[in-house]
């Protein structure tokens, strides 16, 4: 007779991300739990038959005393992890209107943190992503078509004057050879003096070449090749992808975030085949990182991109100036 196969629950775990004044409310875990001394974010296991969102009104009273809005809880990102001896589904909402003055209701140490201060090796490892997700925006600005150096450096102006993206990705598909490492040097300046980190495109030969770059994204072709993270902690990784093993792999190379699509038809690229929100929420309830909803969108897709479960949009039609 064979032996029975062991199997590992999955443990549905509400996270709240409360956010004042620009702050975000962090716990320390009591030394004799699982993970004890780390930080984390509060929250709890869902009850049978309770939504996350009762979840997490309930657990954040419990916890802190806090009062939540239900209706002002927000998804930010939903995260699977495998610790070995038991996995979770860490489900992510976020509010900014939560009520009193925060005290550690069963002994924990709660403080405020700004999301520039919370650093990996202080949280579990699940945790990764969500402060990746507090950091990025909703919108990850593209650049878009010129024909030399010069005019895509007085598009980038115009764009970043109107527009003030906090991460462009310098994608100029036009311009190779010299063109592209000119155009890079160029615009880094340009960005830093409108408080935008810029993030170059291509190989990591294109990030290590250009001095003053806050980040590197890759193509698939690119990604496709590396096993592990060509940039270092401090820099932001992004991976273009498409369906999900490609978003596995991004994960498995520590990118910070992916871009997915084309969610909707594009101009660009007339009858190819897009995925619709549907498929873009159900690849991104599979991935463990930020995933951007890129292809055909506009500022007013934003918001089904963040209800679909994606960090924001991607792109280029909603920021980058025509000629």
């Amino acid at each position: 007779m064979a032996a029975a196969e062991t199997s590992v629950r999955e443990i549905h775990v509400a996270v709240a991300v409360i956010i004042r004044d620009g702050r975000v409310l962090i716990a320390r875990r009591p030394d004799h739990v699982h993970q004890g001394g780390l930080l984390e974010f509060p929250g709890g296991k869902v009850e049978p038959g309770e939504t996350v969102q009762a979840a997490l009104v309930r657990e954040i009273a419990e916890e802190t005393g806090l009062s939540v809005p239900e209706a002002s809880l927000e998804p930010v990102i939903g995260i699977r992890h495998d610790y070995g001896d038991k996995r979770v589904f860490l489900d992510v909402w976020e509010s900014r209107a939560a009520t009193g003055e925060p005290e550690g209701l069963e002994g924990q140490p709660v403080e405020w943190l700004s999301a520039d201060h919370l650093r990996d090796e202080e949280f579990p490892a699940a945790n990764r992503p969500i402060i990746r997700a507090l950091r990025l925006p909703g919108q990850l600005a593209i650049t878009g078509a010129a024909t030399n150096v010069d005019e895509a450096i007085t598009r980038l102006q115009a764009g970043l004057q109107t527009a003030r993206p906090p991460l462009v990705v310098l994608r100029a598909p036009e311009l190779s050879g010299p063109a592209y490492p000119a155009l890079a040097a160029r615009a880094v300046p340009v960005c830093d003096s409108a408080g935008t980190a810029l993030l170059v495109h291509g190989g990591p030969e294109v990030f290590n070449g250009t001095p003053g770059a806050r980040g590197l994204h890759l193509p698939w072709r690119e990604a496709a090749r590396l096993s592990g993270r060509p940039v270092p902690a401090d820099a932001w990784l992004g991976v273009s992808c498409h369906d999900a093993e490609e978003l596995r792999h991004a994960a498995a190379i520590g990118a910070d975030y992916a871009t997915l699509g084309p969610v909707l038809p594009t101009a660009s690229h007339p009858g190819a085949p897009a995925l619709g929100w549907h498929a873009f929420a159900r690849l991104v309830a599979g991935a463990t990182l930020p995933v951007f909803a890129l292809g055909g969108l506009s500022r007013e897709d934003l918001v089904e991109a963040r209800q679909q479960g994606g960090q924001g949009i991607a792109g280029i039609g909603f920021w980058w100036p025509q000629g």
